[in-house]
């Protein structure tokens, strides 16, 4: 028996969040007296493999077929499955992300096995095998137990700290079986965003709603995320404004985040917007009605005006890095 985490890299390099999922599988499989591994899938080098040893993962299968940089769903979890048979898993952990969400439900019909989205922390029981998870966006917490031989759950973002184990790891080819005619998705052009920091990877993120009045007033919210070296988010109604970017709305109908640090400036806190922040470890709030929502929600909360709040904040900052 065994845990299997899957790896997801980004052009050949892993994350913050496959250390994550490393570090929860490793203390996991500690508490049930089992081994843990881990499957990577996609052309990665043999230096970054051996990283996922530094915490706790003593077996690494790598599937170096470039095909799989395609992000074909259906083959991806057809692999994995192959993986978790070869090692015997009864849980196999993937990420809370956008290729992991997909991923799970097909895993987790192909291994007849449970599964439960977005869990928090490690199970509070193993027999029988329960695990925490948020419910109500964000307002609750639900027990969940799965009952079948197999488990599948994907771990929410920044829910289990980094812990370095470092023990020696074998790392060995894996061939899931699949042939080209597997991969059905083709990827035809690719356009990739540089010099900002990705939503889903960032420790801190300043975020901003209809507040701002208008795009133009964007200025200083880029201006504290470049000083804090914090990724940008926005709000729905302001994604449809057109101010910004869609790929910068957070929300339930937007990205998912979990930072350990979240500013909300000028956003009103709809629940929609919150069943998208709530896991944030803190949340500061600056809005000029003490009755907004969000409020009810941050941890610490500015009563002002932004526009004369983000000025001195900036200020601040730059006294602090000085």
């Amino acid at each position: 028996m065994s845990v299997l985490i899957y790896t997801e890299n980004w052009d050949g390099k892993f994350k913050k969040v496959s250390y994550e999922l490393a570090s929860y599988a490793t203390k996991l499989a500690a508490e049930m007296g089992v081994t843990v591994s881990a499957i990577s899938l996609g052309p990665v080098e043999e230096s970054e493999l051996a990283k996922l040893g530094n915490y706790g993962i003593t077996s690494v299968m790598s599937a170096p077929c470039s095909n799989y940089t395609s992000l074909d769903n259906q083959a991806i979890a057809t692999a994995v499955a192959a993986a978790a048979k070869k090692v015997g898993a009864t849980v196999v952990i993937l990420a809370q992300s956008n290729l992991g969400k997909a991923i799970a439900p097909r895993l987790s019909v192909k291994l007849n096995a449970g599964f439960v989205s977005g869990v928090q922390g490690l199970p509070v029981s193993l027999q029988p095998f329960t695990v925490k998870k948020m419910v109500f966006t964000g307002k609750a917490f639900a027990k969940t137990t799965i009952h079948t031989a197999i488990k599948v759950i994907t771990l929410a973002p920044n829910s289990f700290g980094i812990v370095e184990s470092p023990v020696q790891s074998t790392i060995e080819k894996f061939d899931g079986g699949l042939s080209d005619a597997d991969f059905t998705t083709k990827i035809e052009s690719t356009n990739k965003v540089t010099g900002k920091v990705l939503l889903t990877d960032a420790d801190i993120v300043v975020s901003a709603g209809r507040g701002m009045k208008a795009a133009e007033n964007w200025g200083p919210i880029e201006e504290l995320a470049g000083l804090l070296g914090a990724g940008l988010a926005c709000s729905r109604p302001v994604s449809d404004e057109g101010w910004r970017s869609h790929g910068e709305h957070v929300g339930q109908t937007g990205k998912i985040i979990a930072p350990n640090l979240y500013f909300a400036f000028g956003i009103s806190g709809a629940i929609q917007h919150l069943g998208g922040v709530s896991s944030s470890k803190c949340i500061v709030a600056i809005n000029k009605d003490k009755d907004a929502p969000i409020f009810e929600a941050a941890d610490y909360g500015i009563v002002g005006d932004v526009f004369k709040v983000l000025p001195q904040l900036i200020e601040a900052v730059k006294e602090n890095k000085s």
